[in-house]
């Protein structure tokens, strides 16, 4: 294993290896925060339907939730059957036949894991994740000796990228 001489070395060395343990959780994260940011379209998804019975004479409300669409409303009523964009639900049956367009299963986990809660059984994984690059942010500032040229431009794309980021923060 490699010495640990002084922060500089220390700062170095488990940047390295922390690095290359989290390689896999890293390319995880890179991938569902692509999709994330086309949630709001059909990108990759799949349509899958559903039948089943649910509770009867529920409210519009309470059938958007059961049935976990977003945006949920009903178009029409014939009699007890509900119509809405997804399908229908009879409401004295409580019958619902509908369709979803759904990420295929592996995705499907990823994206769960990148936006899971604290209530989730994997958030200490996420902070754990979020402080690990944290970690990455800070001692990336001791891979160089700060005299070094390399050093010097690095400040300035930092300053440049923490710009950057204020201002799509801001705007």
């Amino acid at each position: 294993m490699d010495k640990i001489k002084d922060t500089r070395s220390f700062m170095r060395i488990t940047h390295r290896y922390l690095g290359y343990f989290l390689a896999g959780i890293m390319a995880v994260y890179a991938v569902s925060g692509v999709l994330l940011v086309y949630r709001d379209t059909d990108f990759l998804k799949k349509e899958k339907k559903y039948e089943k019975t649910i509770g009867k004479n529920l409210s519009e409300k309470e059938l958007g939730k059961e049935l976990k669409i977003k945006n949920f409303e009903v178009d029409k009523t014939d009699g007890s059957v509900l119509k809405f964009k997804q399908g229908t639900y009879d409401a004295a049956t409580g019958e619902a036949k509908y369709a979803k367009k759904e990420l295929p299963f592996v995705l499907d986990k990823m994206t769960k894991l990148h936006k899971s809660q604290s209530k989730d059984t994997l958030s200490p994984l996420n902070t754990f994740f979020g402080v690990a690059l944290f970690f990455f942010v800070i001692s990336s500032f001791w891979m160089f000796n700060p005299k070094t040229k390399a050093f010097k431009r690095g400040m300035v794309f930092t300053v440049a990228g923490l710009v950057a980021a204020l201002i799509l923060l801001f705007i």
